[in-house]
């Protein structure tokens, strides 16, 4: 199996034995958070309306555990039911609380499907997503005759046979920089839908054929879109070119195919480049405390962005 390791935030050159300075009383700082989650219950990773959200839930703990109001930006927009592994949020800050404290005392008040594993001082400057130079998406495809109840909220079941060298082969022309509007319907015109994919992987695993994609960025529904492009060529409905042919609209004839559900769809990791290093970084232990006992309220909803 190939594997992704969680969110890069740059190479620390700080000694990992030292300890984490000692916060300025009233100092805003910029934190980052590596969070891994389980997206089945949720509608999406933005702040949503009346709907639960992974947004939501985090500035709900950091607002029990800090007594500030805080609004949260994340690396990647994650759709509703999709799921996360590595994604990445930063905020401003002026608790007095060492870093260190951060993942298991929002661990405690966080639902145990939203979990942090690391946190991270930044500089003021720093941009979640803005500053992101890659990301990391795995699909995961469950193929046998019978679905699993044990996957069904992280893989998508598919039954037949699939070609995966075939899907392999057209999945390499979604490589490189392209205009993706046509795997991303009712895109703004207004706005450039060029991005820069460095790798679009498709290999088995047993009864499991996954899906991994790595680009500065991807359209909303693109990965989901394209996989399922990518699914209609391997049960034999279209040939390898026809990604190509999608993408410059060269298409002989009318091309139709299913966009994939979100539950398949987890964000692996998030890369940021060498001069975004961490000040001090700390990695999640099990330990957990009750002297987090402070109540809070969550965030208002905004209209969720066309972009991850």
């Amino acid at each position: 199996m190939q594997s992704a390791n969680p969110s890069i935030l740059g190479k620390s050159e700080v000694n990992p034995n030292e300890s984490p300075r000692e916060p300025v009383e009233g100092e805003a700082r910029r934190l980052a958070l590596v969070v891994e989650y389980d997206g089945a219950g949720y509608a999406g990773f933005q702040l949503q309306k009346g709907q639960p959200t992974i947004q939501g839930e985090i500035e709900t703990a950091l607002k029990r555990f800090t007594g500030e109001s805080i609004r949260i930006r994340g690396a990647s927009r994650t759709d509703a039911g999709a799921h996360a592994q590595g994604q990445v949020v930063d905020f401003l800050t002026s608790s007095p609380r060492r870093l260190d404290l951060f993942p298991r005392g929002l661990n405690y008040y966080l639902p145990k499907d939203i979990q942090i594993q690391a946190a991270h001082h930044m500089a003021g400057e720093f941009h979640s997503r803005k500053h992101a130079s890659a990301r990391t998406y795995r699909y995961n495809v469950l193929n046998r005759p019978c679905p699993s109840p044990l996957a069904r909220n992280r893989w998508f079941w598919v039954k037949g046979d699939l070609n995966v060298e075939r899907m392999a082969s057209a999945a390499q022309s979604l490589v490189g920089k392209h205009d993706f509007r046509p795997l991303s319907p009712g895109f703004p015109p207004e706005k450039s839908a060029d991005r820069r994919v460095t790798r679009w992987d498709v290999w088995r695993e047993d009864e499991a054929v996954i899906f991994e994609c790595e680009a500065n960025g991807f359209l909303k529904h693109q990965i989901r879109r394209a996989n399922g492009l990518l699914l209609a060529v391997g049960k034999g409905r279209w040939p390898a070119s026809v990604v190509a042919d999608v993408l410059t609209g060269k298409c002989d004839e009318e091309v139709g195919w299913d966009s994939i559900p979100a539950h398949g769809l987890c964000l692996m990791k998030v890369t940021y480049p060498d001069f975004l290093s961490m000040e001090y970084s700390t990695e999640y232990t099990t330990e957990s405390s009750a002297e987090y006992s402070n109540d809070g309220g969550s965030g208002h909803g905004v209209d969720r962005n066309e972009e991850n």
